[in-house]
């Protein structure tokens, strides 16, 4: 299908809209009239082309006389030969490539669970890697470990504060022990900030666990990936310049076990590159919350994935459900919102007391009430002093850096009034006006900024957040958390990659983070077509102490209603139906 041009990259949630996705439709509809295909199947074509930018990889299945009809039409098969659109047999219709994609992810996932072996390990073992544990809270854990040995593929889920990234650090040690990190150890997640702090998270528990195991554990905690954070595209190999991965079958991975975490990030075409780059004896292990937002690209696929292992009672899969966080007040609200349960939820809102608030925004003018109160929280504590001088001055600034995850405003949009844009400038408004800062100076003491593009030759990427501090001559430089974690680093704010005031961020930005106190924003029209059930819990998910949702009580009510369900056959394939 090399002769169908037009644009298969992954869109962004910012960017599509209505406008983009009417002229993707006309464009492959006129292509399909233009190469004998029928106005019915032009329609479906560019209906399919809209489809995938919201996600799906098939239109749902097509009522008897459509398949039909359609399967009289020559840009039209039935998946045995590559034709530009594929009819399954259940009647899901497909653009070719999204086809291709989800019969080899199905098709390579099962046969890694195929080629399981048998692995035991005994009791003491499990013993020694949780010192100090309950089993009646740490029993998930416990089950992660046994259960991976001799795997193939292995998925771990479950929600914030249940001890993900503990427990993937105890099921390396124990694939160690049992030989199979003798090709290396490679660890990622589809964002740098996601792969920053999933290393950042191994280092922090492999330092606290190293005086708690006997010596010969030693050798399998030096061994674990913790300096640097790897994306997905860097672990595949991805250049820019040819749009692809130059990792594959013919090129694969170097690594005997690969951990991928934030896992539902990934989208369709990822999960197929990484399963086709990466050989059939290397453990893979997924990561992740099933119930956060789906990917930008198309295709849903941890969710499927764990929804199937999950209806069969599945060994490869492991969900975590208790909360190790000390204020677990809003555990509740997390549940409420995942079961979609709005009774639940009013509940837990109720008995979580000031540690989650809802304020009724639903005009400008109460919007501007809240970013008033938001800013003026930030502008009370001052705008940051000069930086200490000398050899200590990494170590004064990272406590403050640390501090940035203290509060933060999530959006679910980026534009219009009620978006993570208009939030930003009226927050910086407040915060100018406050400190006393120039209307034409940019740059000041104590403004937040996030990378929104990877610069590997930096080590900045995609969602770490800057702050501008003066050293102590009095010149202006922007602090990042180093990529190891070992301190902080300072760039002069010309040399910045791409960036964007940070006072508010998207809550798809906000995926692989957390905040100890998070207020969520939502538009205040309950029909608008971004408010979902996943949006809400990946929200309110982001939070450790407190939470506040900025909306009326009929978004959040829509919200908790809409379960997004993306269309396609992925689930059913890997069921075997």
């Amino acid at each position: 299908m090399s002769h169908l041009r037009y644009d298969a990259r992954p869109p962004t949630a910012d960017t599509d809209g209505p406008l983009r996705e009417r002229a993707l439709a006309r464009a492959l509809a006129r292509w399909v009239l233009g190469h004998g295909g029928s106005a019915r199947l032009a329609e479906l074509a560019g209906r399919a082309a809209v489809a995938e930018l919201a996600g799906d990889t098939a239109l749902a299945p097509l009522a008897d006389d459509a398949c039909d009809a359609l399967r009289t039409e020559a840009l039209v098969g039935d998946g045995g030969t590559q034709t530009p659109f594929v009819l399954d047999e259940a009647g899901r219709f497909y653009l070719w490539r999204n086809f291709l994609h989800e019969g080899e992810v199905a098709t390579l996932i099962r046969t890694r669970r195929d080629a399981a072996t048998r692995s035991t390990t005994d009791e003491a073992t499990v013993d020694t890697l949780f010192p100090g544990g309950d089993p009646a809270l740490d029993g998930a854990q416990r089950q992660a470990v046994r259960s991976v040995g001799g795997r193939r593929l292995f998925v771990l889920t479950g929600g914030p504060g249940t001890g993900k990234t503990t427990t993937v650090l105890r099921m390396l040690l124990r694939l160690q022990r049992d030989g199979a990190g003798g090709q290396g150890i490679a660890v990622a997640a589809p964002t740098g900030k996601a792969a920053q702090r999933l290393v950042q998270s191994l280092r922090s528990e492999s330092a606290r666990l190293r005086g708690h195991l006997p010596a010969e554990w030693q050798a399998g905690l030096d061994a674990l990936p913790t300096a640097d954070a790897l994306t997905v595209h860097r672990l595949l190999g991805y250049s820019p310049t040819r749009n692809a991965y130059t990792r594959g079958p013919e090129s694969p991975i170097e690594a005997g076990i690969v951990v991928v975490d934030e896992a539902s990030m990934l989208d369709l075409a990822q999960l197929r590159a990484l399963l086709r780059a990466l050989p059939l004896e290397a453990v893979l292990v997924l990561v992740g919350d099933a119930d956060q937002l789906n990917p930008v690209g198309a295709g849903s696929v941890l969710m499927d994935l764990v929804a199937v292992l999950e209806a069969q009672d599945a060994p490869e899969l492991v969900r975590l459900r208790h909360s190790f966080r000390a204020d677990t007040r809003l555990v509740p609200v997390n549940e409420a919102v995942r079961a979609g349960d709005g009774a639940a939820l009013a509940a837990a809102l109720v008995g979580a007391g000031d540690s989650a608030t809802l304020h009724t925004v639903e005009t400008p003018a109460a919007l501007a009430r809240e970013a008033r109160r938001w800013a003026d929280a930030l502008a009370d504590a001052g705008p940051p002093g000069p930086v200490v001088a000398g050899a200590a001055e990494s170590e004064t600034v990272t406590p403050v850096l640390r501090a940035l995850a203290t509060r933060q405003l999530l959006c679910a949009l980026r534009d219009g009034p009620f978006g993570a844009d208009a939030m930003n400038a009226a927050i910086e408004r407040q915060l100018r006006q406050r400190w006393h800062v120039p209307a034409d100076q940019t740059w000041y003491p104590g403004r937040v900024v996030m990378i929104t593009r990877n610069d590997y030759g930096a080590h900045l990427f995609n969602g770490d957040l800057g702050l501008c501090l003066r050293d102590a001559e009095g010149t202006l430089h922007v602090w990042f958390v180093a990529a190891d974690g070992s301190g902080a680093r300072a760039f002069a704010p010309g040399a910045l990659p791409a960036h964007e005031p940070a006072w508010a961020i998207t809550i798809h930005k906000s995926q692989g983070s957390e905040y100890g106190h998070a207020a969520v924003l939502l538009p205040p029209d309950p029909e608008h077509r971004i408010l979902s059930r996943q949006l809400l819990y990946t929200a309110l998910s982001r939070a450790k102490q407190r939470i506040e949702v900025w909306a009326p009580r009929a978004s959040v009510d829509a919200a908790l209603a809409r379960a997004v369900r993306r269309a396609g056959g992925l689930a059913a394939r890997l069921s075997g139906d």
